[in-house]
């Protein structure tokens, strides 16, 4: 289920995402890592800054959910991985707009974390 237009716009507009995919017993959360996030298009992603190597990335890819915490929210959510390239492109440019003249910019559009960019979905129980 889609992220609501309000719950975007303050992960958007905060720097203090913390993800936490599930270990490997599927039912434990992991230690929070703090990861940079954008919003394009109407939806959450992040990326690994070490690129697939990241542990994060690795669990996320093989739980495929977890929990992230952000903007004051804490929500449940799924990972999927993000390869279109066309899509990387906005993502670049998202980043280039929320962290320009952060030392850390290049490395986070650069193909090593471009490989592991992750799709961030809210996970909503019925």
């Amino acid at each position: 289920m889609a992220w609501s237009k309000d719950e975007l716009a303050r992960i958007a507009a905060s720097d203090d995402l913390h993800n936490s995919p599930f270990r490997d017993d599927g039912v434990t959360y992991g230690t929070p890592k703090w990861i940079w996030s954008v919003v394009v298009d109407g939806a959450l992603f992040v990326r690994g800054y070490n690129g697939q190597a990241s542990r994060w990335y690795q669990a996320a890819l093989k739980q495929k959910a977890g929990r992230i915490t952000a903007a004051g929210m804490t929500a449940d959510v799924t990972f999927e991985p993000v390869a279109d390239a066309a899509t990387n492109d906005r993502i670049d440019d998202a980043y280039r707009a929320k962290y320009a003249g952060n030392r850390y910019l290049d490395p986070m559009i650069g193909a090593r974390a471009r490989a592991a960019t992750i799709r961030v979905e809210a996970v909503r129980n019925s």
